[in-house]
């Protein structure tokens, strides 16, 4: 079993930053692809960046390319995603998620997800 625990999240102007991060309880951490999702009120849930178990691979979405970062830090159990020139349009619930098999973009690849913390970008 995985727990994740989002934080980092809040409300912040448009072109402004904040970092989100994963913290994941369980010994193999690095055993997992970790993925990040956003879901807007009334919107579907969407993929937002994905890593490889050794940070070998990385994806992100079209919509945040250039201006998000996912990361990890296997030492410390965590997943991050750094998001910069932060847009209205980036409003949203972000989820992180782990995977068992491999990073992709695909929700239902995932396993275990978090909670979810708010982030509001104001115009």
């Amino acid at each position: 079993q995985v727990q994740l625990v989002e934080s980092g999240g809040g409300l912040v102007q448009a072109g402004g930053s904040l970092r989100l991060s994963c913290a994941a309880s369980v010994h193999t951490f690095s055993a997992y692809a970790m993925g990040w999702f956003r879901q807007a009120p009334g919107k579907e849930r969407e993929f937002v960046a994905a890593i490889s178990t050794n940070s070998g691979f990385t994806l992100h979405a079209n919509s945040v390319k250039g201006r998000f970062t996912i990361s990890r830090d296997n030492a410390k159990n965590t997943v991050y995603l750094q998001m910069n020139s932060l847009k209205p349009e980036d409003t949203a619930n972000y989820y992180c998620a782990a995977s068992s098999r491999r990073a992709t973009t695909l929700g239902h690849d995932y396993d275990y997800w978090g909670q979810g913390t708010q982030v509001t970008v104001s115009s």
